[in-house]
């Protein structure tokens, strides 16, 4: 099992470096291409709608976009695409892998609902759904004449999944669902809208025929909202490295919040590349929402009460690495060593809060985290941070002794 436990964090290391991977190559074909649509040249003459000149890595690009197409169509058209299946593949296996996989220590939180792990996988794969299917509804609506209103009912969508998603799931699992929820309107919008919709115009252009111009608009607004979307969910899924995001008691008004700031951050730059005078009011904008938002995390409530916490009857895996030979002295090695961090209330000087929300205070929080203690101070010298609690190789060695023989008590049974 323990062999098995190292070679599941190389996998998990491999998807999330993939994830990271293609990532940035969606978000960075985005962007350029939406700064080099708002800067193109409109003022010349001919079929071409703009144009563009620029110059990277020692070479010169004149770039014309066309409405239509040029009198001959090229052989070769690159479509912009698998950056986006790819990050949202390598995102829902990240997903599986960590919170359902891991349903039981990053997903579940029993205070808030007593849920079965099937009952949590089965929610959070159906709000993903769910999300789009309702998304997709309308903006193929009225509304979606309306793209101002359609954006403020999405926001307010945005705010109750936020809000919802904290009352099932653990915060960290809470923040990452609703980065998920986001990712996945944008991924479909490409995949069920903004590609096929491309694909009609291309072939009409091909056959001569003059292309609905509707198929342009529809692509247009679902293309508009993946822009102000991507850094929102950008904050969402790196927010699970930091607590004060996540595991506060107003998590899901900063979620809301940070919407709001991708907002303005995005309509600085897309004035910027319409050569237009910057809004400078989005700068301070910006500024007070952040500020609101370090303000709401110190109205923190963590885990909720200590005590309560305490009194949580183990589960069968946990009651298993409790009883594993060696346990009590691992204990006595993670108090002395780690807890005065990893608490409730860090005993570390100018130490607000555990960090990555993780405690180690009792019994309870020791075998729910043991996989990460064999990883991170067992196996590895990760933790505790530049040894700087000087914690000895006999006692890692300790560690690793009993988390190889409760692990192999876990497997048995």
């Amino acid at each position: 099992m323990y062999d098995l436990a190292i070679m599941w964090d190389w996998f998990a290391f491999a998807v999330r470096w993939l994830h990271v991977i293609t990532a940035i190559a969606w978000i960075g074909s985005s962007f350029y291409f939406v700064a080099l649509d708002l800067g193109l040249n409109r003022n010349i003459k001919g079929p071409a709608d703009g144009e563009e000149w620029q110059v990277h890595g020692g070479g010169f690009y004149h770039i014309q976009k066309y409405l239509v197409a040029p009198e001959a169509m090229p052989e070769h058209l690159t479509w912009f695409k698998w950056e986006s299946y790819w990050t949202w593949l390598s995102g829902a296996a990240m997903l599986m892998i960590v919170y359902w996989v891991g349903a039981e220590l990053f997903l579940i939180d029993p205070a808030k609902a007593d849920l079965a792990v099937w009952q949590a996988i089965l929610i959070s794969a159906g709000s993903l759904t769910i999300g789009w299917i309702c998304y997709d509804f309308l903006c193929k609506s009225p509304l979606g004449e309306t793209p101002t209103a359609l954006m403020l009912l999405l926001f307010v969508i945005l705010v109750v999944m936020s809000w919802g998603y904290h009352q099932i799931f653990t915060g960290r699992a809470a923040l990452l669902h609703l980065g998920a929820f986001t990712a996945t309107i944008m991924t479909a919008n490409v995949f069920f809208i903004i590609m096929p919709n491309q694909r009609i115009v291309v072939e009409d252009l091909k056959a001569g025929r003059t292309p609905d111009p509707k198929f342009g608009k529809i692509a247009k607004l679902r293309s508009t909202h993946n822009n102000y979307l991507t850094l929102p969910v950008l904050f969402l899924m790196l927010s699970n490295h930091y607590p004060l995001a996540f595991a506060t008691e107003y998590s899901w008004i900063i979620a809301a919040l940070v919407f709001l700031i991708g907002v303005t951050i995005r309509h600085y730059f897309n004035t910027m590349h319409l050569r237009k005078p910057v809004p400078n009011w989005t700068i301070l904008a910006t500024v007070v929402l952040f500020i609101i938002l370090a303000w709401l995390s110190t109205a923190n409530t963590w885990d909720g009460d200590y005590e309560a916490l305490e009194a949580q009857e183990l589960t069968a895996r946990e009651q298993m690495f409790a009883s594993a030979e060696g346990y009590e002295e691992v204990e006595s090695i993670i108090l002395g060593r780690c807890s005065m961090c990893h608490a409730r209330e860090p005993g570390w000087d100018g130490m607000y809060h555990a960090p990555k929300g993780v405690h180690l205070e009792t019994t309870k929080d020791i075998t729910r985290e043991a996989r990460q203690i064999y990883l991170q101070a067992g196996v590895s010298h990760a933790m505790p941070p530049a040894n700087i609690t000087e914690l000895p190789e006999e006692d890692r060695q300790k560690i690793v002794r009993w988390y190889r023989g409760a692990g192999d008590e876990v497997a048995a049974n």
